[in-house]
């Protein structure tokens, strides 16, 4: 395993990052502080560049690539969010990027992967190793491997959504008491992590996945890296990783309060209250943390606590089940 990323290298990263990606702004709306009883942050990711926080790690590995690696490119496995940034953020270095994509990602990721120009590569999600076929592509094509979440740029990279936070809610007079985060492979809970225990120690923080693919929730219980059962809904695409990574897992046991995870409905229920009242188009993923909030799973009563909204890259037909 590679070093652990630590605090200074999100630090970092939000210095580098400056003027390339999206400083999306703080919400906040008295439906939703009326709702759960507190005062509710939100960090609106969908508004990201790529409509993802995915853009920030992805960015800020390409950055981090040496000079005579660019060459070779950048291969990467992705359902479509982690994808289509590391394809904007190649193009925008002018390094060529191959993403691996499942047969049955979401077409408006894949189109939006391929119009930054990316080279698409397609496998079955069900019989591939994605992380294996990943490897292989790029020692034929001699690139740079950046997997969505199990490296430490990518990790120190998504870890500036918190910082961002963290800074708006000091600015506006609060601190944050908890923070829900979306959370498949466990980068981006990685990262705020560490922003956490750099700039706000005393704030709680839960990883939020989909019901069936609670492979976090059940890594935490069990003390060691565990799989989930993979029975649940295929709805959240974008979270449907087994097993936490290696690196995000060494990071978050630590230093997480604990893992709740939402159903279809609950996720339903939460797209639709982002649309109504903070006017956000969010993709199934990127609600289950707003989902656990509203659901009160997560102790929202008198306490100011932060929810990240990950993603916004939602099928229009999804969108519509959720406006129904």
């Amino acid at each position: 395993m590679s070093t652990l990323p630590s605090f200074d290298d999100v630090r970092a990263a939000a210095e580098r990052l400056k003027g390339r990606v999206v400083r999306t702004p703080m919400l906040r709306h008295p439906v939703l502080d009326e709702a759960v009883g507190g005062t509710v942050l939100v960090k609106p990711e969908p508004l990201q560049r790529t409509g993802s926080f995915k853009f920030r790690g992805a960015t800020n590995a390409v950055l981090r690539m040496p000079a005579e690696r660019r060459a070779g490119g950048v291969v990467t496995h992705s359902s479509g969010n982690h994808g289509q940034a590391i394809a904007c953020a190649c193009v925008a270095e002018g390094v060529r990027a191959l993403i691996a994509m499942p047969k049955d990602a979401p077409f408006i990721k894949v189109e939006s992967t391929r119009r930054w120009g990316a080279e698409l590569f397609f496998f079955d999600r069900l019989s591939t190793d994605r992380d294996a076929l990943a490897q292989h592509l790029a020692e034929q094509r001699s690139a740079t491997l950046i997997p969505p979440f199990d490296h430490p740029d990518v990790i120190a990279g998504q870890g500036t959504v918190a910082v961002e936070l963290i800074e708006d809610a000091e600015a506006a007079g609060l601190r944050l008491d908890v923070l829900a985060v979306c959370t498949g492979g466990g980068g981006l809970t990685g990262g705020c992590a560490l922003a956490v225990e750099g700039m706000s120690p005393g704030t709680e923080i839960f990883a939020v996945e989909p019901e069936g693919w609670d492979d976090t929730a059940r890594s935490l219980a069990a003390g060691q890296r565990v799989r989930a059962d993979g029975k649940g809904s295929t709805f959240c695409d974008s979270l449907l990783s087994a097993t936490p990574g290696e690196m995000t897992f060494a990071i978050n046991a630590p230093r997480l309060a604990g893992g709740v995870s939402v159903t279809p409905d609950e996720v339903l229920r939460a797209m639709r209250f982002a649309f109504d009242h903070l006017k956000i188009v969010v993709e199934p993923g990127g609600a289950v943390a707003l989902a656990a909030v509203l659901a009160g799973y997560i102790p929202a009563r008198g306490r100011t606590v932060g929810v990240v909204l990950s993603g916004g890259n939602v099928d229009p037909a999804v969108f519509t089940r959720a406006m129904a």
